[in-house]
């Protein structure tokens, strides 16, 4: 079988041996089925990260996960920092272990859980980058004849509404006719963990979803539930919209890289500065942690740091 747990830090082994992978590990996939309600990203990542565990554990053969410890996920954390996995990478592929032994460890196959008590190195915590105002409005500008028709009004519903709620992309292109009130201007939006929420939606994004409305029977049959189709009727998938976000920023004659969730950052940033209300940003955006939200704030600060800078007459360069 090879070398046991303990020699951890043997060499790889030879290419011609079958060393398991992620797909073959029956304990991994029944895993990854109990994530069905995450995002496809979410789980392409989680399985990228487990697959780096099951070779880890193929190399150093062990048999059983019982077999790993905390010393063997700190070798791990080592190797993948060596090959230049940065800090906000390795902590998550520290959460996703942690998260898979807990999930062995209430299926018996785990006695305990080895990554619980392992650190990654800290991260540099990057602000994320947002639109400001004016560029945020020069983007859903969307001109009548600057496409085919139905183009326009769907790219720009769909631009205001991901401005108007601070929505992800998921979230977007999972609505359905019957999530959107207009009467009373709001959506009802399927979240991470499958948790609902209503959201109130701005006045320019109602009458751009209305526009889109008069023009979306046209490309569909009538029992096609989704709100935003692509050309021949089916449901716009996240990298379409993707695609359109890029386009549409190009064609407004943006300097910087858009995509659909700097929309959700510009969103958040800019309510954030006029209201100042914390929680409520976190129940629109939902967020299940206020630190999560808390981002935001350092966003806020930046736009005073650069108000003062501009107008103080001790802070003006001269």
């Amino acid at each position: 079988m090879g070398r046991r747990a303990r020699d951890i830090g043997g060499r790889p082994r030879a290419p011609g041996d079958r060393t398991p992978t992620a797909a073959r590990d029956p304990d991994v996939q029944s895993y990854l089925a109990t994530l069905s309600a995450h995002s496809p990203h979410t789980q392409a990542a989680y399985r990228r990260d487990l697959a780096k565990l099951v070779a880890f554990r193929a190399r150093h053969g062990m048999e059983a996960w019982c077999e790993v410890g905390a010393q063997h996920v700190r070798v791990l954390i080592a190797e993948e920092h060596r090959g230049g996995l940065n800090g906000r990478s390795l902590q998550r592929l520290l959460s996703v272990l942690r998260a898979f032994f807990r999930y062995l460890v209430r299926g018996g196959k785990a006695t305990h859980n080895p990554a619980e008590l392992v650190r990654a190195p800290r991260a540099p915590r990057r602000l994320p980058k947002a639109l400001d105002v004016d560029q945020a409005a020069r983007l859903v500008e969307i001109a009548d004849g600057t496409e085919e028709a139905g183009i326009a009004a769907r790219d720009r519903a769909i631009l205001e509404l991901m401005y108007s709620c601070g929505l992800r992309v998921s979230e977007l292109v999972g609505l359905d006719m019957r999530d959107v009130d207009l009467r009373e201007a709001q959506v009802t939006v399927l979240g991470k963990g499958r948790k609902q929420r209503k959201v109130p939606v701005g006045r320019h994004a109602v009458r751009a979803l209305q526009h889109w409305m008069r023009v979306r029977p046209s490309w569909t049959a009538a029992e096609t539930q989704a709100l935003f189709l692509a050309r021949r009727g089916a449901r716009l998938t996240a990298r379409a919209v993707q695609q359109r976000v890029r386009r549409w920023a190009i064609r407004q004659g943006l300097d910087t890289h858009v995509h659909p969730h700097m929309l959700r950052h510009s969103f958040a940033s800019h309510v954030l500065e006029s209201c100042g209300d914390l929680r409520a940003v976190q129940e629109l955006l939902g967020h299940a942690d206020i630190s999560t939200t808390q981002i935001y704030t350092h966003l806020d600060f930046q736009h005073l740091a650069r108000v003062y800078d501009s107008a103080h007459p001790r802070a003006k360069k001269r």
